[in-house]
């Protein structure tokens, strides 16, 4: 952790005279060429952490859209899928780890590139949060298990227990991602091939309780429930999509590792597309069984229960596997600690990105020599996103949810943003040819829409104080507050550096560029 760092070859400080090499895209300095498709993918089925993801989201989207939730996941996956293939058509052209930070300040300039990256990097610092308040669930849960003391479980109730051992994961996680991408691809195969598997053999086992006569609130499965014309109102609707669209967030990790995968043009595109995909049918047959098994009653195991909703598998495993209930909660565990370590990659390759163009600190644009890695990057991001669950720990016993639901309104923001940076960079392209209208206009501006009309609806939503969880201060929702004050801040402080650094907002690092321009070629590709 104290070995030297080094600032690429490529990065310059801001404050020197700008160049035309500067104003164009350029390499870091990362380890090129060490992550493959199948290495992709795995890390962003990691990253999106289905095991732990819905856990955490499943309760909640029922409490929004009852047995609806297929219809919602299905809803929820197109616009992923829409904005997945504008992000291909930005990689294709400008492979970069700064993904929604580089493309939005080619696109529309520095200002709204720069929220776009503050958007993903304050996403990606809540869900680390999120993702070791799991792992302290689960970690005290499978103990109480191994020990077969139900009280060991409730340790997690005591704050002070809670954030201790929320740390510890957090600093594991990161010792991991400070090291090679090599360590991280030799870990996560582990972890996401055991939860998988384990997913796929809980809910065959809520299947097998179902045709056996003993499930808990058997529900015939029906139609209705892919139906999303069945849904109550447009806001049950609109809130169950944004829980939806957590639940898909994290393949875009994929993207950020361009210039680490072998066919960096090609390689990321195909990856996230292929991650959505897998992940959609996992989500439909994990949501389906379980429906299946427990109805969405109030009852004990209900999924319209709300003791149980914050933690759905917590409570399922055991009357669905028994004895081998164990092996859920090692799963949730595992899926938890790989996506914790495994996110790490986006926040931290973004804040390289944009203290390599000048937007941030040089601190930022440091590369570790031995390991290739955006050290410095790396221990900020660990260091805020402690400090963010800690803080949320103490103001929400419902930390989990609240966080999931302002995480949704994030994800809204910079994924509508880069989408629409796809549509806006591709405008003299779009009537080309019929794969340039479809790829770099229609499916990115009809997934930004999607996306935007969710993002404003959240925030008039989340006001009400009886949104999500139902944690308020002064009478406002809580994640309306998260929101705004994530939001706001990131406001703040571009203000800030933009007095600092000037020559990033004056267009002097990172040019701004439109695709098919005949400069584009010199500042869109990579040296």
């Amino acid at each position: 952790m104290t070995a030297p760092e080094t600032t690429p070859q490529g990065s310059s400080d801001p404050a020197s005279p700008p160049t035309a090499a500067t104003a164009a895209l350029s390499k870091k300095g990362l380890g090129a060429g060490t992550v493959g498709l199948v290495g992709a993918i795995v890390i962003g089925i990691s990253c999106i952490a289905p095991a732990y993801t819905l856990t955490g989201a499943l309760g909640p989207t029922v409490a929004e859209v009852g047995t609806h939730v297929p219809a919602i996941f299905l809803v929820g996956f197109i616009p992923m899928l829409l904005v997945a293939f504008g992000y291909r058509e930005l990689n294709s052209r400008m492979p970069d780890s700064g993904t929604s930070f580089t493309w939005a300040t080619r696109a529309f300039g520095p200002w709204v590139g720069w929220m776009a990256g503050w958007g993903l990097i304050a996403a990606t610092i809540v869900v680390l949060s999120n993702l070791a308040g799991i792992a302290v669930d689960f970690f005290y849960l499978m103990l109480s298990q191994i020990f077969q003391n139900p009280d060991i479980a409730d340790l997690t109730t005591n704050p002070f227990i809670n954030v201790v051992t929320c740390l510890a994961f957090m600093l594991g996680a990161t010792l991991i991602s400070y090291r090679d991408m090599q360590t991280t691809q030799k870990l996560q195969y582990v972890l996401v091939g055991f939860q998988l598997l384990v997913m796929v053999f809980f809910g065959i086992v809520a299947f097998v309780h179902v045709g056996a006569g003993d499930a808990f609130d058997a529900l015939p499965i029906s139609l209705d429930w892919f139906n999303p014309f069945a849904v109550g109102s447009f806001s049950a609707f609109a809130a169950g999509l944004s829980l939806s669209i957590f639940i898909f967030w994290g393949w875009d990790v994929t993207l950020t590792m361009s210039e680490e995968t072998k066919g960096s043009s090609s390689t990321p595109g195909k990856a996230a597309t292929a991650t959505v995909v897998i992940i959609v049918v996992l989500y439909l047959f994990l949501s389906v069984s379980l429906i299946n098994y427990a109805g969405v009653g109030e009852g004990e195991f209900g999924l319209g229960n709300p003791d149980i909703q914050g933690n759905v598998f917590f409570s399922l495993a055991g009357p669905i596997l028994g004895p081998l209930a164990i092996l859920v909660s090692i799963a949730v565990l595992s899926s938890s600690a790989a996506s914790l370590q495994s996110t790490f990659v986006s926040p931290a390759r973004t804040l390289l990105a944009m203290g390599h163009y000048g937007a941030l600190s040089p601190k930022f644009s440091k590369v570790h020599p031995r390991f290739f890695t955006p050290g410095y990057a790396t221990i900020v991001s660990s260091l805020v996103a402690s400090v963010f669950y800690t803080v949320m720990r103490f103001i929400s016993e419902d930390v989990l949810w609240d966080t999931i639901t302002t995480l949704g309104m994030l994800i809204c923001f910079y994924y509508g943003l880069t989408a629409f940076a796809c549509v806006w960079y591709f405008r003299k392209q779009w009537f080309s040819s019929a794969r340039n209208f479809f790829f770099q206009f229609f499916s990115p501006l009809v997934g930004g829409l999607i996306l935007a009309v969710l993002f404003f609806t959240t925030i008039i939503e989340s006001a009400n104080p009886d949104y999500g969880s139902g944690s308020n201060i002064g009478g406002v929702g809580l994640v309306f507050i998260l929101g705004m004050v994530i939001i706001l801040t990131g406001i703040v402080v571009m203000l800030i550096q933009a007095k600092l650094r000037p020559d990033f907002f004056r267009n002097r690092t990172l040019a701004r560029g439109i695709a098919g321009d005949r400069n584009e070629s010199t500042a869109a590709l990579p040296e």
